[in-house]
């Protein structure tokens, strides 16, 4: 025979909002703190979270960790030059998915507001930890927003089943951009975990050497 639930026990289970990662850190989902975030965790996270909800062609699901090296490369190209710190926060512009995974525009809308504070208040924590303004200016999110968008639309014509005309409706047309110019085909987990590691670090070292270049001038 089952024991029944107690107030307390109830109440401790209510109280875990944390998520335990793979380097050992504890994440708060409601209060997340910089201390806690670790780039190997973001990488290996976002590796394995499906865009589109998974219905995309090809033998692996689209995960976001590719979704966010084909947007940096989409914003790179459209606003050269730019900083390094500017592509950092491009890179990392749907880094809270690590934890709560990507919900589709559709359902976001529904969700509302709980959703957006809980992103926000892990999107700051992420920036914090990396040394990155707490969120990006509205300028440069309106930037990182059409890059993201561009990319929604080679991922919805390419991978995701709309036809062009349908995708037009919803992402508008790109320009300037082509499908050859992006890291679109999916790829396995391990290699997207392993590219969006090894771009995070390349960004890291330009900021490196452009802290170093503004002290010496």
């Amino acid at each position: 025979m089952r024991a029944a639930k107690t107030p307390a026990s109830i109440s401790a289970r209510a109280a875990r909002a944390w998520q335990r990662m793979l380097s050992g850190r504890r994440l708060d989902l409601l209060d997340p703190s910089p201390l806690d975030v670790e780039i190997s965790d973001i990488a290996h996270g976002l590796a394995r979270v499906a865009r589109w909800n998974g219905q995309t062609r090809g033998d692996h699901a689209f995960s976001v960790a590719q979704h966010c090296l084909v947007v940096e490369e989409i914003f790179r190209r459209c606003n050269e030059p730019c900083t390094a710190e500017a592509l950092q926060m491009t890179l990392l512009h749907d880094a809270p998915e690590y934890v709560i995974g990507d919900m589709i525009s559709p359902f976001k809308s529904v969700v509302g507001g709980d959703y957006k504070a809980v992103e926000q208040r892990l999107e700051a924590a992420v920036h914090l930890r990396f040394g990155l303004p707490p969120h990006p200016s509205r300028e440069l999110k309106a930037l990182i927003k059409k890059a993201d968008t561009i990319a929604a639309f080679f991922e919805a014509t390419e991978l995701a089943g709309f036809s062009v005309a349908e995708a037009r409706k919803f992402f508008g047309q790109p320009r300037g951009i082509t499908r050859d110019m992006l890291p679109i085909d999916p790829m396995p987990a391990t290699e997207a975990q392993q590219r969006f590691l090894d771009r995070f670090h390349e960004i890291e070292a330009e900021r490196a050497a452009d802290k170093r270049a503004s002290k010496a001038s």
